[in-house]
């Protein structure tokens, strides 16, 4: 799939993506890659992206990286457990969410996301547990 095709997906999949501009660049069982361009309508004070946007950000690479390792028969996940460290203000530019499975079972699965600016530099690291959920019967 292209990098529109993609972002079609994961919009479509999430609204709030669509909502806040994110993109996406890559999709993988192994690894999905999101980002988010610095916007001053996301910022809170003195021009720093607001956390809330970043853990949207982490949450929704975290959310396709579990979607992307579902087990068979089930209808998708849902967040229930998320850690957040800042490391970093962003200030400009792009934040790159890197969402990598720590633990893939048959009732949760644990994702580990790395929050970087465009140096490079690690900005915030997210773990989540994401519940895996089943059609009712």
């Amino acid at each position: 799939m292209s990098q529109n095709d993609l972002t079609a997906y994961i919009h479509e999949r999430m609204p709030l993506t669509a909502t806040l501009g994110i993109q996406c660049t890559k999709m993988s069982p192994e690894e999905v890659v999101l980002t988010l361009d610095w916007a001053p309508g996301l910022c809170t004070g003195a021009g720093i992206l607001h956390g809330g946007a970043i853990m949207a950000l982490a949450d929704s690479a975290g959310g396709a990286a579990a979607f992307a390792n579902l087990p068979q028969g089930s209808g998708g996940t849902s967040t229930i457990e998320s850690k957040t460290n800042f490391l970093g203000a962003v200030r400009k530019g792009t934040v790159t969410a890197t969402a990598k499975p720590l633990h893939i079972g048959g009732s949760t699965i644990v994702i580990e996301t790395e929050l970087r600016n465009d140096t490079g530099k690690l900005v915030g690291k997210v773990t989540q547990t994401q519940t895996v959920l089943r059609p009712r019967a």
